[in-house]
C-alpha cells in the first residue's frame, strides 16, 4: 500500500492540474511572426499542465508531409534520438541521449519529473552516438553502428577537419575522426567544460563551429524557469558561449537566452541564428518561443524581461538596467511550441521556395491548452531575414485524443538535400523529399 500512495497522489495531482489553469484566447497565429501579440501574464496560482502522453507510432504510421513532399523512415529502432549531424561523406550521426541524473527538488521536482516521463522524456540516457549509413542510396539507412559510447548525455556534434567535437552535458570533448569510420574507440579529450552540476535544469548543450574552424559556439540553457534557484546558479547559463578551440578559453558571446538549442549559420549572410525556448507558468499565450539572429555581446532579456523589455515581475530583485539593454527577438514561433531543431535549407532537392529558409523542429508543449508545436515548420527568408508565415513541413505527431505518436527534435539536411528529423518518442529518423508521384 505504501508503494501505491505516491502514485495515487501523483495521479490525483495530475488530474487536478489538467482540470485547472488557463486556455489560449489568441487567434491562431497571433503569437507568430516578427511582431507577435503578447497578452498580459496569467497570475493564477495553478499552472496549466496539458501533457500529450507518449504513445509511439502505430504499425505503418508516419507523419504527414506538406503538399508536394513525401516522408519515409530513414533510421528506426533508435533509443531516444535527439540530435543529428551529417558528415561530408553522407553518414548521419545520431545522439541517442536524455537527461543525466539530477538532484531532487522536493515535491515540485518530483511532480515535474513524472510529467516529463509521461511525455516520453523519462527514459534513461543511452549516452551514445550512433552512425547511420545508406549504402545503396535508396533513402533508407541499411547500416547502423555504435559510433561513440559511454558519453555523458551527449547532444551537439561538430566536425572540423579530422576532429569531431561532441558536447556532453558538462563539457566539450574532441575525438580523432577518419572518413568512413564506423566507430571511434579513442578516449575523448576535454576541450572546455560546460556548466553542468547536480541541478543542471536545461541539460542539452549544442555546438556549432565557426566557418574558419577556430571556434565553437555552445548553447547553455538556464538552471531554472526564471532564476528561482538563485541567480548565482546561472553563471555561464542562458547563453551562447564562444570557445577558442586551440586554448579552450571560453567567453559569453550572447546572454539572456533562456534555453537556446538549435544553432545555424545563414547561408547568405553568414549570421549566427538560434531557436530559444522561453519561460513557462504565466499562461498558455506567454511567452512565444522564438527564432533570432545572435549579436556578439547581445542581451535578450532572461530572466528579467521577455520579448525585449516586457518585465517579468516574478524575478526579484528587478534589474531595470539590464531590461533597458534587452534585444527583442527577430521572429516568434508561438507560445510553448518548444522549438529545438534548426537548420537552414541550402539544398536543391526540395522546391525553390524552400531555399535559404529556416527549418525548425518543434518538440511540443506541456504548459499550454490547446497543445502547440509537435510539428516541423519552415520559415521563409528574404534578404537574410524571416520573410513570411511559417509553413508546416511535417504534422501528425499528435493524434485526436491528444496522444503523441512522436516528438520532433533535431533537424538536418543530408548530402542529397533531403530533410532529416529526429523523433525521440517514435525512435525514428524521418526523411523528407519531394513527392515523386
Amino acid at each position: 500500500m505504501r508503494n501505491r500512495l505516491p502514485r495515487l497522489c501523483l495521479g490525483a495531482t495530475l488530474v487536478l492540474l489538467a482540470a485547472c489553469g488557463d486556455r489560449s484566447t489568441l487567434q491562431p497565429g497571433a503569437d507568430v511572426g516578427p511582431q507577435p501579440m503578447l497578452k498580459a501574464p496569467d497570475k493564477g496560482l495553478i499552472p496549466t499542465v496539458n501533457i500529450a502522453p507518449a504513445k509511439g507510432w502505430p504499425a505503418g504510421g508516419m507523419p504527414t508531409p506538406a503538399a508536394g513532399l513525401a516522408v519515409n523512415a530513414f533510421g528506426v529502432a533508435l533509443d531516444h534520438p535527439r540530435w543529428l549531424t551529417v558528415l561530408p561523406n553522407g553518414d548521419v550521426l545520431v545522439a541517442e541521449t536524455n537527461a543525466p541524473k539530477r538532484e531532487g527538488r522536493g515535491i515540485k521536482g518530483y511532480v515535474m519529473a513524472k510529467v516529463m516521463a509521461r511525455a516520453g522524456a523519462g527514459v534513461p540516457s543511452a549516452n551514445r552516438i550512433s552512425l547511420l549509413r545508406d549504402t545503396d542510396g535508396d533513402g533508407v539507412a541499411d547500416l547502423k553502428s555504435v559510433f561513440l559510447k559511454d558519453l555523458n548525455s551527449p547532444f551537439g556534434m561538430a566536425l572540423v577537419g579530422d576532429t569531431l567535437y561532441v558536447a556532453n552535458t558538462d563539457g566539450v570533448l574532441r575525438f580523432p575522426y577518419k572518413e568512413g569510420a564506423t566507430e571511434i574507440l579513442d578516449k575523448g579529450q576535454l576541450v572546455a567544460p560546460l556548466p553542468g552540476g547536480p541541478l543542471n535544469h536545461h541539460w542539452t548543450k549544442n555546438i556549432i563551429a565557426s566557418k574558419d574552424g577556430s571556434k565553437l559556439y555552445a548553447t547553455t540553457g538556464s538552471n531554472s524557469n526564471v532564476a528561482e534557484n538563485g541567480i548565482e546558479n546561472e553563471e555561464n547559463r542562458a547563453a551562447i558561449l564562444e570557445i577558442d578551440i586551440a586554448s579552450g578559453k571560453t567567453r559569453v558571446f550572447a546572454s539572456g537566452l533562456r534555453n537556446p538549442n538549435g544553432l545555424a549559420w545563414h547561408p547568405q549572410t553568414g549570421a549566427l541564428w538560434t531557436v530559444v525556448n522561453e519561460r513557462d507558468l504565466i499562461g498558455s499565450d506567454l511567452v512565444p518561443d522564438y527564432l533570432t539572429s545572435v549579436k556578439d555581446g547581445g542581451f535578450y532579456g532572461w530572466p528579467y524581461s521577455y520579448y525585449g523589455k516586457h518585465v517579468d515581475t516574478r524575478v526579484k530583485p528587478p534589474r531595470p538596467d539590464l531590461v533597458a539593454r534587452a534585444i527583442a527577438p527577430d521572429y516568434a514561433l508561438g507560445a510553448h511550441v518548444a522549438a529545438l531543431g534548426l537548420a537552414f535549407y541550402d539544398g536543391t532537392l526540395l522546391p525553390e521556395q524552400y531555399r535559404h529558409g529556416a527549418i525548425v523542429g518543434n518538440h511540443g508543449s506541456w504548459n499550454r491548452r490547446p497543445h502547440a508545436g509537435y510539428n516541423v515548420v519552415f520559415v521563409p527568408f528574404k534578404d537574410g531575414m524571416p520573410g513570411g508565415k511559417p509553413v508546416e513541413l511535417l504534422t501528425g505527431f499528435i493524434n485526436g485524443e491528444g496522444e503523441a505518436y512522436g516528438r520532433p527534435v533535431g533537424v538536418a539536411v543530408d548530402r542529397k538535400g533531403a530533410v532529416l528529423v529526429a523523433d525521440d518518442v517514435g525512435n525514428v529518423i524521418w526523411r523528407v523529399v519531394p513527392d515523386a508521384r
